[in-house]
């Protein structure tokens, strides 16, 4: 609903400075007549209709970002079949990503983020790890994994997946007491 009224008032503001800029440059060229005179000398005439035209340009492009449809933030993966259409959401595949990584030893904390292109779906995963394991073997184990098994279960083809170490879990240090 949030992104509903941003939009709305983008919108709204967006086409008001446009309409006032272009009045403003018509004022100015004197394309209309003002009721009250007033001189400007050459430069400050250029200056402010330069300005005006700045406005309408960046009014134009914020008209255009606030009614055109979203299509970078996909919510669905739609998978045609014979016997008819399959939606999955975005967050049934990051879950399962999770899953899927998960499963590797050594994998703390995964975090996930899915982009859909024209290949596939390209994977993102960030991880912290136990730092018990060589992270080159352990990286392509999370690649394989996540890869095999997303397109195992949902049957949407995978491109790629990118792994990004983001620390190493350090171990829980135990208090002995001394009795």
């Amino acid at each position: 609903m949030a992104k509903i009224v941003d939009r709305l008032l983008l919108f709204i503001y967006s086409l008001s400075i446009l309409i006032l800029s272009i009045l403003a440059i018509l004022l100015l060229s004197r394309s209309i007549r003002m009721p009250v005179d007033f001189r400007l000398d050459l430069n400050m005439l250029t200056a402010l209709i330069a300005a005006a035209s700045v406005l309408i340009l960046i009014s134009l492009r914020l008209l255009y970002v606030s009614l055109r449809t979203s299509r970078s933030h996909l919510h669905l993966v739609d998978q045609r079949t014979d016997l008819g259409d399959i939606q999955i959401s975005v967050e049934t595949i990051e879950n399962l990503c999770l899953k899927a990584a998960s499963r590797v030893r050594g994998v703390k904390d995964p975090r996930t983020r899915i982009r859909m292109t024209e290949p596939g779906l390209e994977v993102q995963i960030r991880a912290v790890i136990d730092g018990e394991h060589a992270i080159p073997q352990l990286t392509e184990e999370v690649q394989r994994g996540v890869k095999s098994f997303v397109q195992e279960i949902t049957g949407v083809p995978v491109a790629s997946v990118s792994v990004y170490i983001s620390g190493v879990a350090q171990a829980p240090a135990f208090k002995s007491r001394v009795e």
